[in-house]
This record gives structure tokens, C-alpha cells and sequence, in this order.
């Protein structure tokens, strides 16, 4: 039994033989969902100020989008160093270190007297946010068994949406009244309380509902070995990178193309579309969660399928959204393009924790993370910037259809191929 576990007792929480009771485990699903919602809150703020920003400090959309690349780049560099830890200490204390530590930089947001004091700031935020993004889906592992996690982390992964179209509305609609500067106040107000709470979560006992023993933390890289060598974290990682590519510059320039291409203010534009995105979002990430723990009872591609299958006919939705000239057929198509982009988001999860064994979940987690943003995310609204420099907004946000679609074919490919395998097994 880990040393960790005999003192771990906050929130009213208690164990029974290493066990936490049902009311502690909801407990700790609560936080950490709440705190991934701040998470996404003090990510997208900037977006919907990006335009107010641009203009205050006269610069062009290639340096605008510097401000999500300034994020995404620490945030995937750090990653591996959190899974590290996580995998090795009490995981609340990290969690408690992280919402703190990107509070803070975004409070410092707000009094940045230039551009390049306000990047720092958000390479900061990503410092912090690298922290939590490794080691929370480990402890919902270690809540619930197999045959609930894909649902307890659509839970978890809800706050993605709603987290998101809360810093579009916060962001645009606080700018409007008192500046881009206010925004970033009121986002860094609930991190500040919530690392406080994060110290006093129980923490789960690692590998719980895994088979056998758990071992010993695996060393870092001997971790990086098994993630690279592991074919289905592969596969999960390619297929994440390349929607994460996408999603991460559509989350980052979507506010400004329709300010742009339809005439709206600030506060109108990012209200539009968080709402669409948290409406989409919600449907989608919690039908994803049901339909991949239904199907995979009979089917053991189906995490991968379920998401392949959405990514592939989500594409032709994210193409059409920034080319069309209405408005209300572009909501529609960013309405249907996000329902189904984010039906991946708890089998996906389910899948890559499934995928590796539970001493080195946050370390393969981690890995995992800097790969899906390094290569994703952390690229994109810099690129996405410096296309509509050459070019338009539109067409640049158009291209993020082909990244979508190639991650469709590869999770697919990679859910037939778990089929065979299962068969063969048996």
C-alpha cells in the first residue's frame, strides 16, 4: 500500500481496504473537473481579446498567433517532467502546484505593459497547465474501473467545451465593458481558490482496478521507450496530434474570423460561438462516452472507431465553416463539425489510459501530451496567422480540414486493426 494512501482523507473522503468510498471518488471527479474547466477558461480568454490585443499593441496576425504558440510550446516541453513527478508523488500536490502557478501568470496577463511581456505570461500559464493535464486523467484511472471510464472521463473532458466557450464569453463580453486587461482578472480569480481545495483531495491508490500488483514508477526513459515501442499509443497519439492541430487553431482564430467576416464586435462574436461550442461540445463528449462503453463490450476497436469515424465526418464541415458567406450556415456547419470532433474525446482518453500499465500512466500520458501539442497545437495559430497574412483568414482556417481527415483514416486503421487482433486471440 502506497505511504500516500494511509494519510489521503480530504474532502470527508475515506478508504475502505485502499478503497475510497463512492461519495469521495465523485468528490474528487468534482474537482478535478471544475479545476479542467478553469483550465480552459484561462487558455481560450485570450482568443476572444486576440483582435482587441492585435490592435492596442499594432501588431499582424502571424505575431497574434504567437500568443497560442507562446502557450502550447512550454506547455508540451514541460509535460514530460509533470508525468514524471506525478508518477512518483502524491498527484494532488501537483495538481494544488499547477492551477496555482498559471493563476498567477494569468493575473499577470493583465498588467503586461507590451507583447512581449503578455507572451511570457502565456508561455507561464502553459508551464502551469503541463502540470495538471498529465496527471489528472491517471486519477480518474484509478477511481473507476475499465468499463467506466470512458464515461467518467467524458465527465472530466466535458469541461473542455464549456471551459472553452466560458474564456470566449468571459473574454469577449468583460472586454467590451472594461477592457481586453479585465478579462484576464476575472479568469485567474477561481484557480487561486481551487488550488487550495486540490490540496485536500483524497488521492486515489494507483492501479486499483488494474490486474495484479501495481510496480515500481518506471524511469523516464525507459517510459519514453514503452510509449514509442506501445503500437496502440502510437497510433492514439498520431490520431490526437492531428486533430489537436486543428482544434487548437480553430479554438484560437474562430472569434476573429467572424468578427472579421460577418461584422460582429468582440463580446458578440466569442458569445456566438461559445455557445455553439459549449452546446456541441457537451453533446458530443458525453455521446461519445456512453456510445464507446456501449460498443466496446462487443467490440474492442470501438474507443478508436468511435472517434475515427467522427474526425472523418467532421472534415467536411470544418472546410465549409469559414468559406461560406452566410452566417447562420456557418454556425450550423461549426455546430456539426464540433459535435463530432468532440465525440473522441472520452473513448480517445479511455483508450490512451488503457493502453499502458498503471505505474507509468502519467509518464505515458505526459509523453502523449507533449507529442499531441508539440506537434499539434502548439504550431497552429502561428501558421494559421502567417497563411492569412499571405492570404485570407478564411482560406488559412479552411486548411484545417486536412488534418482532421488524415486523423480520421489513421484511427480507424488502427481500430481495424485491434479487431483482427481480438479475433486472433480468440
Amino acid at each position: 500500500m502506497h505511504a500516500e494512501m494511509a494519510t489521503a482523507s480530504g474532502l470527508g473522503g475515506h478508504h475502505r481496504g485502499g478503497e475510497l468510498s463512492s461519495s469521495a471518488r465523485w468528490a474528487v471527479l468534482a474537482v478535478l473537473t471544475v479545476i479542467n474547466l478553469v483550465n480552459y477558461v484561462d487558455r481560450y480568454v485570450v482568443s476572444a481579446v486576440a483582435a482587441t490585443i492585435a490592435a492596442e499593441f499594432q501588431i499582424t496576425d502571424d505575431i497574434t498567433g504567437m500568443l497560442g504558440t507562446a502557450f502550447m510550446l512550454p506547455y508540451a516541453v514541460v509535460a514530460p517532467l509533470s508525468g514524471w513527478l506525478g508518477d512518483r508523488i502524491p498527484r494532488r500536490y501537483v495538481v494544488a502546484g499547477a492551477v496555482g502557478a498559471w493563476s498567477i501568470a494569468t493575473l499577470g496577463s493583465a498588467w503586461a505593459p507590451d507583447i512581449n511581456t503578455l507572451l511570457l505570461m502565456r508561455v507561464l500559464v502553459g508551464v502551469g497547465e503541463a502540470g495538471y493535464a498529465t496527471v489528472a486523467p491517471s486519477m480518474i484511472a484509478d477511481l473507476y474501473p475499465l468499463s467506466e471510464r470512458g464515461r467518467k472521463l467524458a465527465w472530466f473532458y466535458v469541461a473542455i467545451p464549456v471551459g472553452s466557450a466560458l474564456g470566449f464569453l468571459v473574454g469577449g463580453w468583460t472586454s467590451d465593458v472594461w477592457g481586453w486587461r479585465a478579462a484576464f482578472l476575472v479568469a485567474s480569480a477561481p484557480g487561486l481558490v481551487l488550488a487550495l481545495v486540490a490540496l485536500r483531495v483524497p488521492e486515489p491508490q494507483r492501479g486499483r482496478y488494474d490486474a495484479g500488483e501495481v510496480a515500481a514508477a518506471v524511469p523516464a526513459l525507459a517510459a519514453l521507450k514503452s510509449s514509442l515501442t506501445n503500437r496502440n499509443w502510437r497510433v492514439i497519439t498520431v490520431g490526437m496530434t492531428l486533430m489537436t492541430f486543428s482544434m487548437g487553431g480553430l479554438g484560437f482564430w474562430m472569434p476573429t474570423l467572424l468578427q472579421r467576416s460577418f461584422s460582429l464586435g468582440e463580446g458578440p462574436a466569442s458569445t456566438l460561438f461559445g455557445v455553439t461550442t459549449v452546446v456541441a461540445g457537451l453533446l458530443g463528449t458525453m455521446l461519445g462516452g456512453i456510445l464507446g462503453d456501449r460498443w466496446l463490450r462487443r467490440d474492442r476497436g470501438a474507443y478508436l472507431a468511435i472517434s475515427g469515424g467522427g474526425l472523418l465526418l467532421g472534415a467536411p464541415f470544418v472546410l465549409a465553416m469559414p468559406l461560406v458567406d452566410s452566417l447562420p450556415v456557418a454556425i450550423v456547419c461549426t455546430f456539426v463539425a464540433e459535435t463530432l470532433l468532440f465525440l473522441n474525446t472520452g473513448p480517445l482518453n479511455a483508450a490512451l489510459v488503457d493502453s499502458v500499465s498503471a505505474n507509468m500512466r502519467a509518464s505515458a500520458i505526459a509523453i502523449n501530451v507533449f507529442f499531441i501539442h508539440a506537434l499539434g497545437d502548439a504550431g497552429s495559430p502561428y501558421l494559421i496567422g502567417l497563411v492569412s497574412r499571405e492570404s485570407a483568414l478564411p482560406f488559412a482556417v479552411a486548411l484545417c480540414a486536412a488534418p482532421v481527415a488524415v486523423g480520421g483514416v489513421v484511427l480507424l486503421r488502427g481500430a481495424r486493426r485491434l479487431r483482427r487482433e481480438s479475433v486472433a486471440v480468440a
